[in-house]
């Protein structure tokens, strides 16, 4: 391979539509729009979502559903993920992204634990909510769950 021979992949780049030159160019005269109508006029066609005067679908079918921008979400991690760790680990919000256990979320409010899964080791989890299963498994196994 040698630089000079490197191209853009077959179809990824498509030469620009040269309207109005000339007959042989297949877009000449009326420049790909046809004869006469809104669409071959100045600024001419309708605004998106237009119907024709009909009703449009977007006022045609009814409202549903709300959106609340003040929802907390928590980055939620079960206890089976928790599993393999050694006894005496201390699992907070950062130690659970850190080690990949769980993503992200916006409007974050901290983390979640459920009681999905068998904790084996006796370890500390520091959370802002914890499941009654959850809380159950993690004492269970000696450990301790603490509410920050």
């Amino acid at each position: 391979m040698r630089i000079d021979t490197i191209a853009p992949a077959e179809g990824a780049r498509t030469t620009e539509k040269r309207l109005g030159r000339g007959i042989g160019s297949g877009l000449g005269k009326t420049s790909g729009k046809g004869h006469k109508g809104q669409w071959a006029r100045s600024g001419g066609g309708v605004r998106p979502g237009f119907e024709g005067g009909q009703m449009p679908l977007a006022r045609r079918v009814p409202k549903r559903g709300f959106n609340n921008r003040f929802r907390k979400e928590y980055v939620i991690v079960n206890i089976g993920a928790l599993a393999d760790l050694p006894a005496g680990t201390v699992v907070d919000y950062g130690f659970v992204l850190e080690n990949g256990l769980a993503k992200s979320v916006k409007n974050n409010a901290g983390l979640k634990v459920l009681g999905e899964g068998e904790l084996n080791a006796a370890i500390t989890v520091r959370a802002a909510k914890f499941s009654k299963t959850a809380k159950e498994g993690i004492e269970k196994a000696g450990g301790t769950a603490e509410v920050v």
